[in-house]
């Protein structure tokens, strides 16, 4: 096994195809062919199942990209630090549900190394989705909550997926509503103040259970439902349709304006927000220092909120 032989692998991954991964690497396209089927056999299992579709990977092959990820990066760590090549390339990858604070966390990293090189991605993904980029190595980490009614069935997810989760904080739940809606002026609203206006939730694709669902109370039934796939969207339904959305409660009016407010929800549910990374792993400087940046902006969220409302 080569590094050359992995690295081949890792583009065949990301270009879905022989074909379009030797035209990435300007390569002959049996000559990748032949090198991905010696991995194959040197390693004793099948990495592929071929289709007229393309190229989809096996669980063996899942697993084994993990791996590959790993040996690539951190030689490509080892040529620049002792080969005194061109600077290091930063790289960092984290998939969330549609959290404000993980972009401005994201933001800020980003910030500090607006000097140097750097490859980083944000993804603001299904459930199932971040799940599966954390298990494949494709994200560092990724971010989302537990709850009362979807704890049981997330964990055993995540063990299924060989990933451990660590909460940052817990948040009460909140509605967010816009700035003239009925809605923001009270203390407190209960589900059934909520029922005469559109619910906006976050599509799930095909991994359509309510156990994935980015909002809490999904399972109460309400007459006017809105399914949305962005963040934008949502925030601009909820404004132009004076709708809903059930979250934490924690608003960022760099990115969302000042339209929409956060208001306090009756209920007995909570949202333990943390983060995902595949067990047995340690966590790199770079997801280090995001996390830092993540509970330091919450932190600064809930210190001024507060002193808000005192």
């Amino acid at each position: 096994m080569t590094l050359q032989q992995l690295r081949y692998f890792i583009a065949i991954v990301e270009s879905g195809s022989v074909h379009l991964a030797a035209q990435r690497l300007f390569l002959a396209q049996p000559s990748l062919s032949r090198s991905v089927s010696e991995l194959e056999q040197e390693m004793g299992v099948t990495m592929f199942t071929r289709t007229n579709r393309g190229m989809k990977l096996t669980e063996d092959g899942t697993r084994f990209l993990s791996y590959a990820r790993q040996v690539v990066e951190q030689a490509d760590l080892l040529e620049h630090a002792y080969k005194g090549g061109a600077p290091v390339r930063h790289v960092f990858a984290v998939s969330a549900q549609h959290y404000a604070f993980v972009v401005n966390a994201f933001v800020s990293l980003v910030r500090e190394y607006e000097e140097d090189a750097y490859e980083f991605s944000l993804r603001e993904s299904r459930t199932g989705e971040i799940i599966e980029d954390v298990r494949t190595r494709r994200s560092e980490l990724g971010v989302l909550y537990l709850s009362r009614f979807n704890r049981e069935v997330m964990r055993h997810m995540f063990a299924r997926a060989e990933l451990s989760f660590v909460p940052l904080f817990r948040a009460a739940p909140h509605v967010f509503v816009r700035r003239d809606s009925p809605l923001a002026h009270k203390e407190r609203v209960r589900l059934q103040d909520l029922l005469p206006y559109p619910r906006l939730t976050y599509e799930q694709g095909t991994d359509n259970s309510l156990y994935y669902a980015e909002e809490l109370h999904r399972t109460e039934n309400v007459p006017k439902s809105i399914i949305v796939s962005d963040r934008a969207t949502l925030f601009n339904l909820i404004i132009g349709l004076n709708g809903y959305t059930i979250s934490s409660g924690i608003l960022s009016s760099d990115l969302n304006g000042t339209e929409i407010v956060s208001v306090p929800l009756e209920s007995e549910e909570y949202m333990e927000i943390g983060y995902l990374y595949p067990q047995g792993t340690a966590l790199s400087a770079m997801s280090r220092r995001y996390l830092d940046l993540l509970g330091a902006y919450v932190a600064d969220y809930r210190q001024a909120d507060a002193a808000a409302h005192t």
